[in-house]
């Protein structure tokens, strides 16, 4: 009865002013936390986020006025500060211009790869037993790299199958490991003399698992694409990863594989160009995508127990400082 006679009012007395939206200013002292009832903690510390966001906009806007007033004397925006730009020097970065760098470039493992003397051949096997998920993954990957071939482990040590793979002329072995069926680990061992790098794998997606991806690859070799590998450790990761594919990329394809390091993770992706028009050109991913985290770098081929290590990542003394990257 209340509600309809509020409502004869309003109609009779002609529509009132819009209602005003409550805003709601919280103290700079105020504390979600001291709010003891949990939905009354819940809906205020939302009311809060909005009043943020809010803040954040309005100011966000009086900046941009006041740069339009300016004109062209208007300061340079300012560079937000992140992880990345306030990386920790490396005394190791590359120097493009680097003799000693060149040096070893022409004499290290991989120098007759980048010299067109040998033509990649890959093997990639698994860990005993593998489970359906690593199986497809490792087909996929197959398709991935040029001249890549799949053979199981059937309880073969890899000291056994490394003599095999250099008296069958294959360049490089790429070991996938797997844990409670989900994939967690690579092993990449350069042959016949090395070195070998230990990756922990993570954030595997297969092709079904992407959305809007692509139609399946075709056999073009694909464009190589390395992002971000600037130290001296970096760089030899980036060659040994660069040389699984083969030197001359056919670019008709339109197949790039891109590593991006990123703070020490180096995220594979797979995809193709699209040329909308002569202006605009977009990509479609194709897949598989999974992310490499470098666990050590060992010097010759695969020995758990007797090689020598030029790289070990330790937890506990690295990762001491956020902003210090090693690759």
């Amino acid at each position: 009865a209340g509600n309809g006679g509020a409502r004869e009012r309003g109609e009779a007395g002609g529509p009132g002013p819009p209602p005003v939206p409550e805003r709601v200013l919280f103290p700079p002292t105020f504390s979600v936390s001291e709010i003891k009832n949990k939905q009354r903690r819940h809906f205020m510390f939302v009311r809060w986020k909005q009043q943020q966001r809010r803040e954040k906009l309005a100011a966000k806007k009086k900046r941009r006025k006041e740069r339009e007033a300016l004109g062209d004397k208007a300061p340079p925006k300012p560079v937000p500060k992140t992880i990345e730009n306030q990386r920790v020097y490396d005394e190791t970065t590359v120097d493009p211009n680097d003799e000693e760098v060149a040096f070893d470039e022409a004499t290290d493992e991989f120098a007759p790869y980048f010299n067109r003397q040998t033509v990649p051949k890959i093997l990639i096997t698994t860990s005993d037993r593998p489970r359906g998920r690593t199986v497809r993954f490792c087909e996929q990957l197959a398709t991935v790299i040029p001249n890549a071939h799949v053979y199981y482990r059937r309880g073969l040590a890899l000291k056994r199958i490394i003599p095999q793979c250099v008296a069958r002329d294959f360049t490089d072995l790429i070991v996938i490991n797997e844990d409670r069926k989900i994939p967690n680990g690579l092993v990449l061992s350069h042959l016949p003399d090395g070195p070998t790098a230990h990756f922990r794998m993570s954030s595997v997606r297969l092709r079904k698992e992407i959305k809007r991806k692509g139609k399946e690859p075709t056999e073009h070799v694909p464009e190589v694409i390395l992002n971000n590998f600037t130290t001296r450790l970096g760089h030899s990761i980036g060659r040994m990863l660069a040389s699984l594919f083969p030197h001359d990329p056919q670019f008709i394809g339109r197949q790039v594989a891109t590593f991006h390091n990123q703070r020490d993770y180096i995220f594979f992706r797979f995809h193709r160009y699209i040329f909308k028009s002569e202006k605009k050109v977009g990509i479609q991913e194709l897949g598989p995508r999974f992310t490499l985290k470098l666990r050590s770098l060992q010097k010759g081929t695969f020995d758990s127990k007797f090689g020598e290590y030029e790289w070990i990542h330790k937890r506990r003394q690295m990762d001491t400082n956020r902003r210090k990257f090693h690759l």
